[in-house]
């Protein structure tokens, strides 16, 4: 399992469209596979990641493709930490509540979950607000 060699922390930046989802996906997979995680852990922290990039391009970018988006990854250990930077549109996520899934199912609803199925994922999601306007979203997993 995860041990000395187990530890390296790799950066990615991309403009903030859609179009880049799937190289984010990709960087996230390869860090997962070098670092020894199963691959159903691994699933869970793609979605995860997945979701908070679209976050980041639909809500704190609105769509524009001029925006970057900053990906760090740390593994250290038995613990694989992601951070996601931005300098969108501020966020602040005490103000989504927490969705009533029967509900939701039941009105047939599509989107508006990525924060309720980033925290289950998950072991740890924190977001802050950086200096210079800009957001921070860390998550962490452990394997």
């Amino acid at each position: 399992m995860a041990d000395k060699k187990h530890k390296f922390e790799k950066e990615l930046v991309v403009k903030s469209s859609t179009d880049n989802l799937s190289s984010i996906r990709d960087f996230i997979r390869n860090l997962a596979d070098n670092a020894e995680i199963s691959s159903e852990t691994t699933g869970k922290i793609i979605l995860a990641v997945d979701e908070a990039c679209t976050n980041v391009v639909k809500h704190a970018y609105k769509y524009s493709p001029e925006g970057e988006i900053k990906i760090k990854v740390k593994v250290a250990g038995n613990k694989f930490t992601i951070t996601i930077i931005d300098e969108g549109a501020y966020f602040n996520p005490e103000q989504v509540p927490e969705p009533d899934i029967k509900e939701y199912h039941k009105q047939r609803r599509v989107g508006g979950l990525g924060m309720f199925l980033m925290k289950k994922l998950m072991d740890e999601v924190t977001y802050t607000s950086l200096p210079k306007r800009k957001n921070q979203v860390v998550m962490v997993k452990y394997f």
